[in-house]
């Protein structure tokens, strides 16, 4: 890695750091807020569901931003949007507001994250294109996630600690105050490098050239669509094993009001992020290709939440958390470079926003009916059937395999550039 590359990936991690130790303050609470300020499970969920239709909804116009206005000007908008809706949070649990409160609210938490998704991933590959980085893209974005799962760590710690010492609103206001300092961060660090925004006058137009370029490049692109297309199964089940693990390790310890064990979930799941970040690029080594990775994760994933379902000792649940939270993290990494290397450098946030968009339409499914299974049969049996769920993504990552895309097995990118062949051509045949 050259010292120009090396900046990149510094102000990279530096954003990742920020970014993740500000949300991280209320992740391993979240669902306990909600309960507090009087809502069900159902309710908490539908709460949460609401948040990744949010992200669906904004994914396309957020999308135009990154891809029109630049990454640096997206990701600017989502520390304030973030911040904002996120001390709207904290006044709803202050006031006990009603559910449809809870429901407009979660939808602008969506609209703060979509500025994110896609826009930041994409900057940091086309910067260090840019600067002539030609290793593989495992090993920059492994480190992306050591250092997101540390801030993760820490952040829920406190989070879950400051809540159990004070109140379950103190960690919301610190995170508007992490925010706040991130733009400012942002505002002097990040420049759009290797990327040059196309600015449109017409933004349903520009929506509408989004869609276009993410069919086009993603869901018309076999190896793609396929990765693609299992995303809502896996995303939408981890995003409600993640927040149906705080109520049920305090059901399982005992005792509803130990919020600094509720932390402790999400800094397991931190602490196996750092893990997996560092054992993505090492498996990379020995397995030829990413796929396996991919199906030995899906497929060992769903077996772990079926049995964790299955538990009712709580130092075992934890064990199985770990377990599971490291197998889904070491293959992120390796997912994230697989689809990278199959999308050109113009459409790269676009495609990316649309995979994320992908993943977070199974959570608006998946979440309410989950949390009603939990109300209804409980934690134990939400979890298996989340498992259950988790093994239909298994059939498309073999779809994706049988494609035979140069990505599968490249240790460095070989998307189509400006000037090369469109994705979906050549790297789509078998």
């Amino acid at each position: 890695m050259n010292p120009a590359a090396r900046k990149i990936q510094s102000i990279f991690l530096t954003l990742t750091l920020g970014n993740t130790l500000a949300a991280s303050f209320i992740w391993g609470i979240n669902t306990l807020f909600l309960l507090d300020a009087g809502l069900s499970n159902l309710e908490a969920f539908s709460a949460n569901a609401f948040f990744t239709a949010g992200m669906v909804v904004f994914e396309v116009p957020t999308g135009v931003v990154a891809d029109g206005w630049g990454r640096r000007v997206s990701f600017l908008l989502g520390t304030v949007t973030l911040a904002g809706s996120t001390y709207l949070y904290y006044l709803l649990w202050q006031f006990s507001a009603p559910f449809w409160w809870w429901a407009v609210v979660s939808l602008l938490l969506g609209l703060g994250f979509t500025f994110f998704s896609g826009a930041v991933e994409a900057w940091l590959v086309d910067a260090l294109r840019f600067t002539g980085y030609e290793g593989g893209l495992e090993t920059v974005l492994g480190r992306g996630q050591m250092v997101s799962g540390a801030a993760m760590l820490a952040g829920s710690v406190a989070g879950g600690v400051i809540a159990q010492a004070t109140n379950l609103g103190v960690p919301f206001l610190i995170r508007v105050g992490v925010l706040l300092a991130m733009f400012v961060v942002a505002f002097f660090l990040m420049r759009d490098v290797g990327f040059t925004p196309e600015h449109s006058a017409h933004p349903l137009k520009a929506s509408r050239a989004v869609v276009d370029a993410s069919i086009e490049n993603g869901l018309k692109n076999p190896p793609v669509r396929y990765v693609m297309l299992a995303a809502p199964f896996s995303a939408g089940v981890g995003i409600y094993v993640f927040y149906a693990l705080q109520p049920y390790l305090l059901q399982l310890f005992g005792d509803p009001h130990a919020y600094s064990v509720a932390g402790l979930a999400a800094a397991i799941v931190a602490g196996a992020q750092v893990l997996g970040g560092w054992i993505a690029p090492r498996i990379r080594r020995l397995v030829r290709k990413r796929t396996t990775v991919l199906i030995l994760s899906g497929v060992a994933s769903a077996s772990i939440l079926v049995v964790l379902g299955l538990t009712g000792v709580f130092l075992v649940a934890l064990a199985l958390l770990t377990f599971w939270a490291m197998v889904a993290s070491a293959a992120t990494p390796v997912r994230q470079a697989y689809v990278n290397d199959m999308i050109p450098s113009k459409q790269r946030a676009t495609v990316l926003s649309f995979d994320s968009l992908m993943g977070s339409s199974g959570g608006v499914v998946v979440q309410p009916l989950l949390g009603r299974a939990a109300d209804v049969y409980g934690y134990p049996a939400s979890l298996a059937i989340s498992g259950v769920i988790e093994l239909i993504a298994v059939p498309f990552l073999l779809a994706s395999r049988r494609q035979r895309s140069l990505a599968d097995q490249a240790n460095a990118s070989i998307a189509a550039s400006d000037a090369g062949p469109p994705a979906g051509t050549e790297l789509g045949k078998p």
